[in-house]
């Protein structure tokens, strides 16, 4: 994904937190909904009802962290209308994310960017680095599938879509395709290879992936010349893990299937305990009630 991307959950979020009387930090749901990808309030809101549920369901009451808020719109000839709003702690924000559309790049990003912050307390090292290679596969999945369409817009047959996506594996993994590096890896003929990489791999494929998107864009206008530029991008990947002391991706050993990662997220229900004024959410150091 681009920087462009990014930049805005990382960056924006924090620039939108606001205090309140009890010198709590909160942020309004209205000003997080287009940060998080959504043009409908509506779709919007539902997210957040569902965060408000796995809020308690974690331990943590709701009350404390989502509240009730109208926010003044100005309409036309300064007409002021009051529409529903919530005021959001930053554990709520967290929910949201966990509770969004994940095929939003900005849910995704979201998704990341809290998976790193020292809040989530008693999620465990492996619920961590779960979280994070879900969402780097599931980025993988929208690039691999902007990928085709650039090489078709480039002049890539659909028949010859194998062997341009073999190409890329081919420059990235030291001259092994797909079927190559799954015997390498005893990975089951059955499974997709983007399923068995762990987050190091996915993310060194989906660098691939866009660089070479980018490249085909520039000026790329035959089926042999696309190719050539995608296993050459995968060279010039695999060149730079070296020049940094990387594992090369053929000798990264086999993850576990996505499927048991993403069915492990899902069932888990974790107790986060928080510290008392995280607790307190939008109540800041109030004793709570």
């Amino acid at each position: 994904m681009s920087t462009k991307q990014i930049t805005p959950v990382t960056a924006g979020f924090e620039s939108l937190k606001q205090t309140n009387e009890h010198n709590a930090e909160y942020w309004r749901a209205r000003d997080l909904q287009p940060l998080l990808g959504y043009a409908q309030w509506r779709r919007f809101e539902q997210a957040v009802e569902r965060a408000m549920t796995s809020c308690d369901a974690s331990g943590n009451q709701a009350a404390h962290h989502f509240a009730g808020a109208g926010k003044p719109i100005v309409g036309g000839k300064g007409a002021v209308q009051v529409v529903d709003d919530y005021h959001l702690s930053r554990f709520a924000c967290y929910l949201i994310a966990q509770n969004g559309d994940p095929r939003k790049p900005e849910i995704a990003h979201a998704q990341q960017y809290f998976a790193i912050q020292t809040r989530r307390q008693e999620l465990s090292d492996q619920a961590v680095a779960d979280v994070e290679r879900l969402g780097l596969r599931k980025q993988t999945a929208e690039e691999f599938k902007a990928l085709s369409g650039a090489a078709q817009d480039a002049g890539v047959q659909s028949k010859m879509f194998g062997v341009f996506h073999d190409a890329g594996y081919k420059g990235l993994y030291g001259g092994l395709g797909r079927d190559a590096i799954k015997q390498r890896k005893t990975i089951a003929d059955k499974d997709n290879l983007l399923d068995r990489m762990n987050a190091t791999e996915l993310a060194a494929n989906q660098f691939r992936m866009t660089q070479t998107r980018d490249k085909l864009a520039r000026g790329v206008n035959s089926q042999s010349q696309a190719i050539q530029t995608h296993e050459q991008v995968g060279k010039e990947v695999r060149d730079a893990i070296k020049r940094i002391g990387g594992t090369l991706p053929e000798n990264i050993p086999p993850a576990e299937h996505i499927k048991e990662v993403e069915k492990r997220i899902k069932t888990a229900t974790p107790k986060l305990t928080l510290d008392d004024r995280d607790a307190n959410g939008l109540l800041g150091g109030k004793t709570k009630s």
